[in-house]
This record gives structure tokens, C-alpha cells and sequence, in this order.
């Protein structure tokens, strides 16, 4: 490996140390991550896994929170006409 120093606008120290964190990973190895991605035509968001994260564990509360359809008092098929 090669030492770099580079510098980072504080907005992205701070969502660096985040993602960092969420994925249980170091600053230097996402850091790695993100070039390699953008290397292989990718954006840096498509490396922002978190988000689908968030969103995994939010469908899990609802499903589990929730007692969606349960309340209607109607069928799917009583929406179409015959």
C-alpha cells in the first residue's frame, strides 16, 4: 500500500466516519472502495449500500409493526367491474 494525504471538505469527513462506521469498515478501506468503483465506471453512489440498508430494515419494521390490509372490509376483485 501507498500513503496518500489528501484533503476532504468537512461535510464529507463526516459522512465518511458515518459509512465508515455502518459498515464496520476504516475510513482508508472505503476510501479504497470508492476509487475502485469509480475505476470500474461506477458513481459513488453506487457504493452508498447503506441507504438499501436503511430501506431493508424499515420494510422489516413495517412487516412486522404493521397490520397493512388488514382493515379493509373490500376484495381486489370488488375494484373491478364485471
Amino acid at each position: 500500500m501507498v500513503r496518500k494525504q489528501v484533503y476532504i471538505e468537512q461535510r464529507q469527513e463526516r459522512v465518511l466516519k458515518r459509512l465508515a462506521e455502518e459498515r464496520g469498515i476504516s475510513e482508508a478501506r472505503l476510501i479504497r472502495e470508492g476509487i475502485d468503483g469509480l475505476l470500474r465506471g461506477g458513481t459513488v453512489r453506487d457504493l452508498d449500500r447503506s441507504a438499501w440498508e436503511q430501506e431493508r430494515r424499515f420494510i422489516a419494521r413495517r412487516e412486522r409493526s404493521s397490520r397493512v390490509g388488514t382493515c379493509r372490509r373490500w376484495t381486489r376483485d370488488e375494484l373491478y367491474e364485471r
